[in-house]
């Protein structure tokens, strides 16, 4: 049975039982999982462990099964899985804001965010990507003509997925494997792992061949290593947190990869920068999706000539923010993932104080549910902003000059995306070129972007390969 005729649990608080989804049939066994909802503790249901053996099973079809779909019958499948996540974008946003915490207004995004990719990648699979090239182009050369073709690779694709975005993480893995007629096995984290199993049944019905797309949930302890060395698996995509990202590169020998890790990322406001605007991206770069995105800005590096004024609108528009009950329609934001990590930001918050920074409002605790929260005179050095602090935090540092700033904003293992506020070309070419991140966002917050569009970083978050459905198109082809 899907998922799909079964959300109406989600909305009466019954649990979901769910199997894995392999090769079209469902798997399950007697060791489960339980999930439960972060804001109340309530179980949202069971997943089954999986084995090595049902691993194995998984990527033995997806390699075996050879895709017949033409173009336009890939285009039509992901068009009509965004159809029916469009018909059911309430109760499929429920489903991830009981499993995750995020809020509604944040799962209802994140469900029209996984439509955007879904059609995104359906026009895309109609484009002919090949290439043509001259012989003729030399003294010794000849009339002839060479071209090249896309096609699927050999073996399978192993997906791991994290919590932060349940469903649209799964979208951007499995819609460019689809729109490249590859096979894909999926392992969605155990804390978030329905939207993926539900994902499975839309595309099923929207018409994929079960054998493309496998969905296994289970302990990252018992069968990760079968994810990563499976002799069927060809690549390696991953999002998810630097050390394990580190730990897939060694692991994964001789099999393509393509790791999306940590960021952590700046806005920088210079002095001649509109301030209404720079805390308003500010508020929204932090507490979005309770700052549990690798794209949240994590550190405000701020001229010294605005920071007093920068300060005081930034604590103004953190306290309009409303936050608890992630199904409440009108909170900004729900829990964070579970208690441990709300723990970890609170102690972070406490030990940045230690070292000399300002508590300005915030670091309030219950559970998972966190309070936004901000903090001024930050040390450039403390693990509140030297490490890569996954939550709803704002952090004030100051900066003398935009060569201080650059200094500052380079100063972390990190380099995934920025946000620059300013309004003058000398200090935005300047940005581009020296700050050593995969993207600058002008007078916008650093996750800005079109699901189509190149994404990635650099140093500890990844190894320059870009996702998106464009990039990932290309590192999932044979040329």
């Amino acid at each position: 049975m899907s998922m799909l005729s079964e959300l109406h649990k989600v909305k009466d608080g019954e649990p979901l039982r769910e199997k894995m989804r392999i090769g079209g049939k469902l798997v399950g066994n007697d060791r489960l999982i339980e999930v439960l909802n972060p804001y109340n503790g309530k179980l949202v249901g069971t997943i089954p462990k999986a084995t090595v053996g049902d691993i194995r099973d998984a990527f033995r079809i997806a390699r075996q099964y050879k895709s017949k779909l033409t173009r336009f019958e890939r285009s039509k499948i992901m068009l009509r899985a965004a159809e029916i996540l469009r018909a059911n974008t309430d109760a499929v946003s429920d489903l991830i804001t009981a499993e995750a915490g995020l809020c509604k207004k944040d799962s209802l995004y994140e469900v029209g965010r996984a439509c955007d990719v879904f059609v995104f990648a359906a026009n895309q699979a109609l484009v002919d990507d090949g290439q043509v090239f001259s012989c003729d182009l030399t003294p010794h050369g000849k009339q002839r003509k060479v071209y090249t073709m896309k096609e699927p690779l050999l073996g399978a694709i192993s997906a791991i997925t994290p919590f932060n975005h349940p469903l649209n993480q799964v979208a951007h893995k499995v819609a460019p494997s689809i729109a490249t007629n590859n096979r894909m096995v999926l392992k969605p984290t155990e804390k978030t792992p329905f939207s993926a199993l539900l994902l499975a049944d839309i595309l099923y019905e929207a018409g994929l061949p079960p054998e493309m797309f496998s969905v296994v949930t289970g302990d990252p302890k018992e069968i990760a290593d079968e994810m990563l060395t499976n002799a069927d698996v060809d690549l390696v995509t991953f999002t998810g947190g630097v050390p394990i990202g580190k730990y897939i590169a060694g692991k994964a020998v001789y099999k393509r990869q393509v790791l999306e890790l940590g960021g952590n990322d700046p806005i920088i406001v210079m002095e001649d920068a509109d301030l209404e605007e720079a805390a308003t991206l500010a508020v929204s770069g932090s507490y979005k999706n309770s700052g549990q995105r690798c794209t949240a800005i994590k550190r405000m590096i701020v001229h010294q000539a605005v920071a007093d004024e920068f300060v005081e609108l930034l604590v103004k528009k953190t306290k309009a923010i409303k936050y608890g009950d992630p199904m409440d329609p009108d909170n900004d934001m729900g829990t964070v993932i579970d208690e441990r990590a709300a723990i970890e930001f609170e102690a972070k918050v406490k030990d940045a104080e230690r070292h000399g920074a300002r508590l300005l409002y915030g670091n309030i605790r219950n559970g998972a549910v966190y309070s936004p929260t901000v903090l001024d005179h930050v040390p450039a050095d403390c693990k509140l902003v030297a490490e890569e602090t996954f939550g709803p935090v704002s952090p004030v540092i100051r900066c003398t000059d935009i060569a201080d700033a650059i200094r500052i904003s380079n100063s972390t293992p990190y380099g995934l995306s920025s946000s620059v506020c300013t309004n003058r070309m000398d200090y935005i070419t300047r940005f581009v070129r020296e700050l050593e991140v995969g993207s600058v966002n002008v007078r916008e917050v650093p996750g800005y972007r079109l699901e189509l569009t190149p994404f990635g970083g650099i140093k500890d978050s990844g190894l320059g390969y870009k996702e998106g459905v464009l990039e990932a198109m290309k590192s999932f082809s044979n040329t």
